[in-house]
Parts: structure tokens; sequence; C-alpha cells
């Protein structure tokens, strides 16, 4: 019977990935212990983070975002020692990269941040590619380790550095999904077969390993998930903010950070992020039928549509070769009289159209033929108010009124 000489190995996070780096390394010989946050029928299952810390000295952690990192950290952080080396696989903003390796190192222990490309298939076959960064010694412990699951170990540099990394790379590689997908797209609408468009890609200068591998699944709608699209925007929303940070406009990332939203936000969150072609293909609503059913805010109920008549002063300014958004907003501003814009320039800023009425001068009553009779009859005394209008001052008064409102529309 074979005597075991490699230590324990321990793996926290059994997704896509972490489940088959431990079948990777069962295989090359490491006695693996594994944990995570849902129970897993499989071998070595411990209770908790501080167990796996308990009985490995090397601990690789494969969890999906900056909290559950920081979170499994924390828990492991009692049990640690100068013996153990954690390696953290996570892809997170480079500030959660360097916070992580602080709990650690506070204890004595090492930290290795090794972010890797390569989904599925590529853990698999034991052929992801580790970006790492930390101390050279614990890098030289680690590598049989990490050989174990990859094809390459590229070492970047400080703490931080390989996660900026592993960001970049994921920008092209989210980015030209999002081309092939639009591009696709053309050739079909434009009544070309799609397999024109495969041939022509396998002799061009812009072909790639990503797209030898998606292409085919987009134009068959597999979307299995590889590599997920809720964790290919997280990706891009730490590229947005790192930009920001660093006072970039990343046009392109944004334009695909957003496509991947669209998606999550239908409910295709946990397939793959090729499923960009979503919004093109496979008898895929319209993207106008599918904005109307977006679920991130409640939608109004649907109203009937009421035609708007214009007022014929502003329709006899409208030019009718021009579109009404565009023709209202090259209308001429309307002119008011001298008199008319004196008294304007006095109204105070916390005038509001409740009290724009009052603002309407009162006009001397024109004088009458028939003056009226002494006894008073129809004259209103001075506490009573304004004096009413009479039907030839309404309009006047009106036109007035509706000139007021569209200049303190236009301050």
């Amino acid at each position: 019977m074979s005597r075991r000489v490699r230590k324990n190995v321990g793996v926290i996070g059994l997704g896509i990935i972490g489940s088959r780096v431990a079948d990777n390394l069962r295989g090359k010989g490491f006695h693996v212990f594994v944990w995570s946050r849902s129970p897993r029928p499989v071998p070595n299952f411990v209770g908790a983070p501080v167990d796996v810390a308990e009985m490995c000295d090397n601990i690789q952690i494969f969890v999906s975002d900056d909290d559950a990192l920081l979170e499994v950290v924390k828990q492991l952080s009692p049990a640690l020692a100068p013996r153990h080396i954690i390696m953290a696989h996570s892809t997170v903003a480079p500030h959660s990269m360097r916070a992580a390796a602080e709990i650690v190192e506070r204890r004595g222990a090492r930290f290795i941040e090794a972010p890797f490309t390569g989904s599925k298939l590529g853990a698999e076959k034991g052929e992801l590619i580790y970006y790492v960064a930390g101390d050279e010694i614990a890098l030289r412990e680690a590598r049989p380790i990490l050989e174990a699951s990859s094809k390459d170990i590229v070492e970047i540099g400080q703490i931080g550095q390989a996660t900026v990394i592993k960001i970049a790379t994921n920008i092209l590689t989210a980015t030209i999904v999002q081309a092939a997908a639009e591009a696709l797209a053309l050739t079909k609408n434009s009544g070309v077969p799609l397999e024109k468009f495969m041939s022509a890609m396998q002799s061009n200068a812009s072909n790639s390993g990503t797209l030898t591998m998606k292409l085919p699944k987009m134009m068959d709608g597999d979307f299995e998930p590889h590599f997920s699209i809720k964790h290919m925007l997280k990706d891009m929303q730490i590229a947005s903010r790192l930009g920001l940070l660093n006072h970039l406009e990343l046009s392109v990332t944004a334009a695909t950070r957003d496509r991947l939203l669209e998606q999550a936000q239908r409910g295709f969150g946990d397939e793959d992020y090729s499923a960009l072609a979503r919004k093109y293909f496979h008898g895929i609503r319209s993207a106008s039928e599918e904005e109307t059913n977006l679920e991130l805010f409640d939608q109004p109920a649907e109203q009937p549509f009421v035609p708007v008549e214009i007022p014929e002063p502003m329709g006899a300014a409208l030019n009718p070769d021009v579109p009404f958004t565009e023709a209202a907003a090259v209308a001429p501003e309307p002119r008011l009289s001298p008199s008319e814009d004196s008294m304007l320039s006095t109204a105070q800023p916390e005038t509001t159209i409740d009290n724009l009425s009052a603002m309407v001068p009162t006009e001397p009553e024109p004088a009458k033929e028939n003056p009226a009779p002494a006894d008073g009859i129809n004259q209103a005394p001075e506490s009573a108010g304004p004096a009413v209008a009479s039907e030839e001052e309404v309009p006047a008064r009106r036109g007035f009124f509706d000139k007021l409102l569209r200049r303190g529309s236009e301050v």
C-alpha cells in the first residue's frame, strides 16, 4: 500500500471551479479536505472553515465575491499559524484582496493572491492559468499544489496587482463575446448564412480561443454555464470602478457591463456569459419588448394613447416638415411688450404657478356710456378683492397669463 508523503490540502468553495480543482488534487495524490456554504456529499467534507485550517497547512479558496472572501478568512483566522499558506483565487476588488491578506498575515500565516483564467473545461482538464502575487518563498512552496490544476503560473508582483491583471484580461474576454454577438446578428439579419461567418473566422487574424469555443454555442443557443453572466457582470463592475478611481473612461467595458446587466435582470444570471447573444437570437423577443418587461422597477399600467392638441398660437409657429420635438426646440421665444417685460422682471424667485394670477395687472375699467347707478349696484367695495373682468378683458388677460407661464417654464 502506498504511503502518502504530500501535505493535506484544503479547498473552500465547491462551485464550478473549486469542485474540479479538488478532483484534480485527489488525482495527483493529495489528501483533500473541503468545505462550502452548501453541504455536498463529497469525501472529507468538514463542518467549518476553521476545521479545514486545523487539518491542512495549504488552503485554496474559491468563493464568488469580496464579502465571501473576507468572511472565509475571518472564520479561518483563529486557527491560522505560520505553517499555513492561504491561496485566494476569487476575482475581487484589489483592496479586498489586500484586506484579506492583512487578516491572514496578522496571524503569522502567509497569503498568496492567485486569480485564474479558464472556465469549467479548463478546470476539468487541469489547465487553468493562475496569476499569482505574494511572498516568493510561499509561492515556491505552494507551486506543486497550483500545478495540480494548471498549465501555467504567471508571477505578477505585489498583492492586488494580480487581480488587476485578471480584471484587465476579463475586459477583453467579455467584450470579445459581446462583439461576436453583434457580428453574428449583423450577418444573420443581412441574409448571410452564419456558417459563412464561421468559415471566414477560421482564417481571420482576430480569431481567438474564446471565439473558437463560444461562437458555435452562441449559434446553437447553448448557454450551459462555464463562466456565468452574474460572475462576469461582477468583474465588469469592478473594472468600471477601477476605471473611475483612475480617471479613465472605459466606454467599451461600460457598454458590455450594461448588456450583462440586462440579461441578469431578465433572469439569465446563472447562464454562461455567452448568453449575451440572447438579445439577438433564438426566438428571443425584440429589445423593445424586453425593455418593457424589466422587473427592476414596477411598470405603470398601460394607458391608451390620447393625441395632444397643439394650441393655435404654438401650432402656427411650427414647421410642418420638422417633427414636433425638433420644432419645439427651435420655436422662437415669445415676445413680451416692454410694460409686460418690466412687470415680469419684478417677480420674486418664490413665485409659483398658484400665485401667478396675482401678477396679472388690473387694467382700469373702460368708460361706459351708461354709468352705474348711484346706489352702487355692480360696484364691488375695495375689500372684496379685484374686480371681475369683463368678457372683452378675459382673452387679453389669458394671453398675458400664457406668456407668463411660458416665460416661467424657461427660467
